[in-house]
């Protein structure tokens, strides 16, 4: 399966992925965005995200992180997260900032990028991936939407290179407060930049409009904080 704006990237490992990409409506050269997809692939949710961000005004690329396992433009249900879970386990670290270097490097190679103005967004394990992404790429911002795992690459917190906003869910049980409290403090120590948004009443995925735990309220706050985020870092 493929989609409208798809792009084909390279990656170091010499393999190839597709990626999502959206433009705002207009010509003089503006901030870059990348995306990271949830668990369940750079389905309709993530390229409407995509879309959102064109639409204030960023140039955004989505890559299919799974491109190693997954067919392009493989998606998988809300419902489902069974048949995900051979392409989630087999992603690593290096593959990871492999797709995310190519990424990078497709922004710079834009003439409506402006190439010191780039950051990385993502939700759910995408969230994890922005993580990692503003620790190997060199971002200007970073944003994370409860991003199970991140506390796995508490390592990376002295190499992030840019302010990183985290959102999480108060009532997510898929994410427990003691790995909060590991990722938060592991940044402080590495005395870099960061705003922890804890939002009580939210649940894991709380800002899909497509999962039965969407809320909302908390995804409209958090949008607001978002967008005033990159608007000061990246604008």
């Amino acid at each position: 399966m493929s989609y409208p704006n798809a792009v084909t990237l390279t990656a170091a490992d010499n393999t190839q992925l597709q990626a999502y990409t959206a433009f705002p409506n207009t010509q003089e050269p503006r901030p870059g965005i990348i995306l990271c997809q949830e668990a369940f692939g750079v389905n309709h949710h993530i390229r409407s995200v995509a879309d959102r961000l064109a639409q204030a005004g960023y140039v955004v690329i989505a890559p299919e992180i799974y491109h190693r396992t997954a067919k392009p433009g493989q998606e998988f249900p809300y419902d489902n997260f069974t048949a995900a879970i051979p392409h989630y386990g087999a992603i690593t670290n290096e593959g990871l900032a492999a797709d995310l270097r190519a990424s990078y490097d497709w922004l710079q190679a834009q003439d409506a990028v402006l190439s010191d103005k780039i950051g990385s967004i993502g939700f759910c394990l995408g969230g994890r991936v922005a993580f990692l992404a503003n620790a190997v790429l060199p971002l200007a911002a970073g944003v994370s939407y409860y991003g199970g795992g991140t506390h796995q690459l508490t390592r990376y917190a002295a190499d992030l290179s840019a302010p990183h906003l985290f959102f999480w869910g108060g009532l997510d049980a898929h994410i427990s407060k003691e790995q909060i409290a590991q990722v938060i403090e592991a940044v402080e120590a590495a005395d870099k930049p960061y705003i922890n948004t804890v939002i009580s009443y939210a649940d894991h995925g709380f800002h899909c409009d497509e999962r039965p735990s969407y809320h909302p309220q908390a995804a409209q706050e958090a949008w607001a904080l978002t967008l005033a985020f990159f608007q000061e870092k990246l604008r």
